[in-house]
């Protein structure tokens, strides 16, 4: 696993996980965002060995972590029928950033013990694991967020996107370029949606500088990287000119990871802050 790719993906497991479960507003997810790190550290330390049984067991300890996480969906799935119609989207979302953990540490297990997954060669799903941090859980995360936030017909959208998308790109693994191209789309209407909505609605809504630039970063940088997906994806599809995927880590990757997770889920800490402090003197 390169340098970049493995400082992108403790990034996602030390960080965005841990800082997105605080943000979802679940008092039941308390307890396994506090026993993360015991989860996530030797999941960090598993991406710096070489690949054997060490790595793998290390790997598996995160999976376990992603696991638990991932089994709070159920009890969640079952309530979802009882949701209006308006609040499911957001649901759904968060449902979706709960599970895919688990698809992201079970590509590490295999990378890591330097064995196929479902076909996927050591270097496929060595990218599979940052891309399921970030356009899986963050993507999620920050569109249900921004769909209970604004409470609008695009919130409810681009919530709804995300899981398409990502499941559309997830079949395209197995069943060919076409669907992984149909997945980049919705997913790329549904983070420009994300991206349109915190620019207008909920940035313009807050006066603190740093939150304001932080959202403004996160929908000013999305907008690009979502550019360079679809572009990817087109050329796989059509075989057009198109990034490599070393390119594509170096660019759509970092930006996501940096400008678009860590500053949508920074601001949004903040605005979480904001509102406990103004219900606590109120």
């Amino acid at each position: 696993m390169s340098v970049l790719v493995g400082l992108t993906v403790m990034l996602g497991m030390l960080v965005v996980v841990p800082v997105g479960l605080r943000l979802a507003g679940a008092p039941e997810l308390d307890r396994i965002r506090r026993w993360w790190p015991l989860f996530a550290v030797p999941g960090a330390a598993a991406l710096w060995l070489p690949r054997g049984g060490p790595a793998t067991t290390l790997a598996a300890c995160y999976a376990l972590g992603a696991v638990l996480l991932a089994l709070h969906a159920l009890p969640r799935l079952l309530l979802l029928r009882r949701l209006p119609t308006s609040r499911a989207p957001a649901e759904i979302a968060l449902l979706t950033a709960l599970v895919t953990p688990s698809i992201a540490a079970a590509a590490l297990v295999a990378e890591r013990a330097g064995h196929p997954l479902l076909g996927f060669g050591p270097g496929i799903l060595a990218l599979t694991v940052p891309h399921f941090h970030f356009a899986g859980f963050a993507a999620a995360l920050v569109s249900g967020l921004v769909c209970r936030t604004t409470d609008s017909r695009a919130g409810r959208f681009a919530a709804l996107s995300v899981p398409l998308g990502t499941l559309l790109v997830l079949i395209g693994y197995f069943i060919g370029d076409r669907a992984e191209l149909a997945g980049a789309v919705v997913l790329t209407a549904g983070m420009w949606t994300v991206a349109l909505l915190t620019w207008r609605s909920i940035r313009d809504r807050n006066r603190d500088r740093i939150t304001r630039a932080l959202l403004a970063v996160s929908s000013a940088v999305l907008a690009v990287t979502m550019v360079l997906a679809l572009s990817w994806a087109l050329g796989e599809a059509t075989g057009l000119p198109h990034p490599t995927l070393t390119w594509m880590a170096a660019t759509h990757g970092v930006g996501n990871a940096l400008g678009f997770a860590l500053c949508s889920l920074l601001a949004w800490r903040r605005l979480q802050n904001r509102t406990d402090h103004e219900g606590r003197t109120a």
